[in-house]
Order: C-alpha cells, then structure tokens, then sequence
C-alpha cells in the first residue's frame, strides 16, 4: 500500500525557513507524480507545488513562486519542500500527495483529495 510520512514542519517567524520532507513507500517512487498541497482552517485545499517525475518539471502557486522550491531525491524515495521567506500567511497543515501519470491532472483540475494518495501532514506555522 502506498504510504506518505510527511516532517519537517514546526513554528518559525516571519522570514524564516523550514524544510519539509515527505518520505514514501510501497510504490515505485519514480513512477508517480508527486506533490504538496495545504490546508488552513477556514480555508479551501490549495495546490502548492507540483513534482512531474518523468521529466523534472516542477510547478508553483503564485503565492508561493520564487519563495518554495520542490524537489526529489529517488534513492532515498523522499520529496522535500524547501521554504524560504515564510509569511503568517503560509501558516497551513502540508500534506503531500502522490498519483498516477494518468490521474494527475484531473487531481489538480478538479483539486479533488479522491485522485491521490496522501500523507497525514505536518503543521506549518508562521508567526508575525
């Protein structure tokens, strides 16, 4: 069964940096399509970067660009989430998903959590 452990988070102030890790097993890590959504309370499920594992090409929420950077280590099936500049506006619960070539993009067309697997999360949050 697929399984996702994500860590890393914790409480840091404005400015500051965390990185996240999100470590998985029982699937081919390099088949999958992965990714790290968040959630705060009150607010809907935002997509927050994206990983295609077949060519490297990575994507990022506007309120994240030039701040977050994803990346991918294969030998050790762990996807990080490297964040920087952190605003009281990141504060949210990170989850990573991981899914199939085919499902991922109805996953983020229709930002549905039914077209992925997900870790349980780690709290991020960022005080002013």
């Amino acid at each position: 069964a697929v399984q996702l452990v994500e860590s890393g988070g914790g409480s840091v102030q404005a400015g500051g940096s965390l990185r996240l890790s999100c470590t998985a097993s029982g699937f081919t890590f390099d088949d999958f399509e992965m990714g790290w959504y968040r959630q705060a309370p009150g607010n809907e499920f935002e997509l927050v970067s994206t990983f295609i594992s077949s060519d490297g090409t990575t994507y990022y929420a506007d309120s994240v660009k030039g701040r977050f950077t994803i990346s991918k280590d294969n030998a050790k099936n762990t996807l990080y989430l490297q964040m920087n500049s952190l605003k009281p506006e990141d504060t949210a619960m990170y989850y990573c998903a991981a899914t199939s070539p085919a499902l991922f993009c109805t996953l983020v067309l229709s930002n549905s959590p039914s077209f992925a697997s997900w870790g349980q999360g780690t709290q991020v949050t960022v005080s002013s």
